[in-house]
């Protein structure tokens, strides 16, 4: 028997405040270090990071479900592979060191800029892939961070964070880019989120961690409930999106926060799509079975019981009292409405549907938006129609961010079977009190500074007002030009592009001048006097100077395109033309 007291939850709470606080510190040094380095280094970092954790993807999957027990095996090995090969094949070729944009028109150029240290928040229900997800964004974006487990899940977030922070170093990443929390409590993750060393916090997790995150008076992205509908429209190809939605139900047993919760189908094919889903290994509940199953899964609080989340259907029947058959895929609950007074109608995190019938899309659409108002605003829904009109109704009416299109919602939403960005963290934008609607990546992890050239030269008034010659060297100009010093510039300015004026009468009073012709031949450079002024100059204008051995002399009125600003600048091509009054 030890001698040490047992440690009480307060020394827990003061250890875990420690730590998160060591750590905080710990990586804002190594990313003083990390975001010096070059695009290169950094690839070459989170390839290594990434190629670990695809090597290692089965065994955090076993470490997940004997920890956890939530879900599938062999679907969190395809999570982890998600994280490790699919959103890092999108994030390779992002350009997130130095300058990342260009926009010659405008003026502008963009450079990358890291957030700093980010407070990475990892739930138990996605503990490996979202912590590989979240390494590698955060790598990618020369950010370092700190990674506070869910209390369930601090073993194997701890294993993954271990072996990829091995990788990282072995590939030339700073001590402290990747840190990690082993003493777990709410006040030390608390304390992380508001610490000052931390720039931005990314947090998944239940909602009440993300209300948190929010008001930790950081940056903040986090995510909570889904609570996905899938409307099923009249018009759809019925066999495969019954199996769409059950696969996206049982996929990992429903953790993910963007499988369906419930079912909305029209009303012309509701018997057809109740026997595709009886079909496919969906058990429809009485109203008793429902009572029973609404009283074991769902607690007072409204939210899934966690001792039956990622459960099996079968499991989960068992446990509240209702047989099922062996082959039972997910529990199905016909429900007639939305709230407090249907506790099914909540996000379950396991194979267990709500399911309402309506007469047609107009009401599917309310019902969804029902659904949504009830845990999931903005956050992710499904369509299976081969109406485009609806399905471009519901695009434009739901409040979710993500609409999957004939596609299982858990897989569409994290751009596994669409073209969204590939994330594990997915925002939910003002419906959801989220900061960005977007799946997250690197570039939430960027600042972008911008260098902004001059385009538009503002004139000064005063001296105006005053008749004193504007400043050349801020490009100010002075309003109004006369007649003749106008005819002069066109003449001069299409004598350099290879056409002459023919001769005017000496007399104010002769013939008018005849409209400039093309010259038999385009006029040498030295037929332009060097102090002639020019009302517009482009990049070849200056080229041309520079061949020639010439001076620009440019007009009070002249045009310089940002490209031949730059080259002329740069060569001393340029003069401004003397001013002389009206």
């Amino acid at each position: 028997m030890s001698s040490q007291a047992p440690a009480t939850a307060t020394d827990r709470d003061l250890a875990a405040i420690a730590e998160a606080r060591a750590l905080a510190r710990r990586a804002r040094e190594a990313w003083f270090t990390l975001a010096e380095f070059s695009q290169a280094r950094i690839d070459a970092i989170v390839d290594a990071v990434a190629a670990a954790a695809t090597a290692h993807a089965a065994a955090f999957a076993r470490h997940a479900i004997d920890e956890t027990g939530y879900g599938v095996y062999e679907d969190k090995i395809q999570k982890n592979l998600f994280a490790s090969q699919k959103v890092h094949a999108f994030i390779k070729p992002m350009k997130t060191v130095g300058v990342i944009g260009r926009d010659p028109g405008r003026g502008l150029i963009e450079i990358a800029e890291p957030f700093g240290v980010v407070a990475a928040i990892v739930p138990s229900t996605n503990p490996t892939s979202t912590a590989i997800y979240k390494i590698l964004i955060a790598l990618k974006a020369r950010c370092s961070l700190v990674i506070s487990p869910h209390p369930a899940a601090v073993g194997c977030i701890t294993r993954v964070a271990e072996v990829l922070d091995d990788a990282a170093r072995r590939a030339g990443a700073p001590v402290g880019a990747i840190n990690w929390m082993t003493t777990v409590t709410l006040e030390g993750t608390q304390a992380l989120m508001t610490q000052r060393e931390v720039a931005v916090i990314l947090a998944t997790g239940g909602m009440g961690l993300v209300r948190a995150a929010y008001s930790a008076g950081k940056p903040a992205y986090g995510v909570g409930p889904g609570n996905a509908p899938a409307f099923i429209e009249r018009t759809a190809h019925v066999t495969k999106a019954v199996r769409d939605i059950i696969t996206g139900k049982t996929f990992d047993n429903g953790v993910l926060c963007s499988s369906e919760n419930s079912v909305v189908v029209d009303q012309p094919i509701a018997d057809q799509v109740k026997q595709e889903f009886q079909a496919q290994g969906a058990y429809f509940l009485s109203k008793a079975e429902i009572d029973s199953v609404a009283k074991g899964l769902v607690t007072p609080q409204r939210l899934p019981n966690p001792k039956l989340v990622g459960r099996s259907a079968v499991f989960i029947a068992e446990q509240c009292g209702v047989r099922v058959p062996e082959h039972t895929r997910v529990l199905v609950a016909p429900l007639d409405g939305v709230g407090r007074d249907h506790p099914l109608s909540i996000e379950k995190l396991c194979p267990v549907l709500s399911y309402y019938v309506v007469r047609d899309w107009q009401e599917g659409c309310e019902r969804c938006k029902e659904i949504l108002r009830y845990g999931g605003m903005g956050h992710t829904m499904s369509i299976h129609s081969q109406n485009e009109q609806v399905i471009l109704e519901f695009g434009l009416k739901k409040p979710a961010f993500r609409i999957a299109v004939n596609t299982p919602s858990t897989f569409g939403s994290i751009g596994l079977t669409t073209g969204l960005d590939p994330a594990m963290t997915l925002g939910c934008g003002g419906y959801g009190g989220n900061i960005t609607s977007d799946n997250i990546s690197p570039r939430h992890l960027l600042n972008v500074k911008r260098l902004a050239y001059e385009v538009t030269p503002v004139p000064n008034r005063f001296e105006r007002a005053a008749g004193v010659a504007p400043d050349r060297a801020s490009g100010a100009r002075r309003t109004g030009i006369s007649a003749e010093s106008l005819t002069a510039r066109i003449d001069g300015f299409l004598a350099s592009r290879g056409y002459a004026a023919a001769p005017t009468g000496p007399a104010a009073d002769g013939p008018p001048a005849p409209a400039p012709v093309p010259a038999r031949s385009p006029a040498p450079a030295t037929a332009v006097p060097e102090t002639a002024p020019v009302d517009f100059v482009c990049e070849d204008d200056v080229r041309a100077a520079l061949r020639a051995g010439r001076k620009l002399v440019l007009s009070e009125r002249a045009i310089v395109t940002p490209s031949a600003r730059e080259l002329g600048d740069r060569h001393g091509v340029f003069e401004s033309a003397p001013w002389t009054p009206s």
